[in-house]
């Protein structure tokens, strides 16, 4: 996968996703674009992870820097798939 940025990542999943729900890729065809999409969803979710540790730092508190967690979303998809 050559080097992007999250917003490429996440536009060539959202293509892959749309491809792969045509049904029109072959299936060989079509466990290179999965096998792709995984490797993109695991790119964003490290960048969204990324992002969520430097905004933790960033939170201030009664002029003290202090770290909140982030709620967990439990609409969320489970990319561990």
């Amino acid at each position: 996968m050559a080097k992007k940025n999250f917003e490429e990542a996440l536009a060539r999943l959202e293509e892959i996703t749309k491809e792969l729900e045509s049904g029109e890729p072959s299936l060989e065809e079509s466990l290179k674009k999965f096998d792709e999409g995984v490797k993109l969803a695991d790119f964003c979710n490290s960048k969204l992870e990324e992002a969520q540790q430097k905004i933790s730092l960033l939170l201030n508190r009664n002029g003290l820097i202090t770290p909140v967690p982030f709620p967990q979303d439990t609409n969320s998809i489970d990319t561990d798939l």
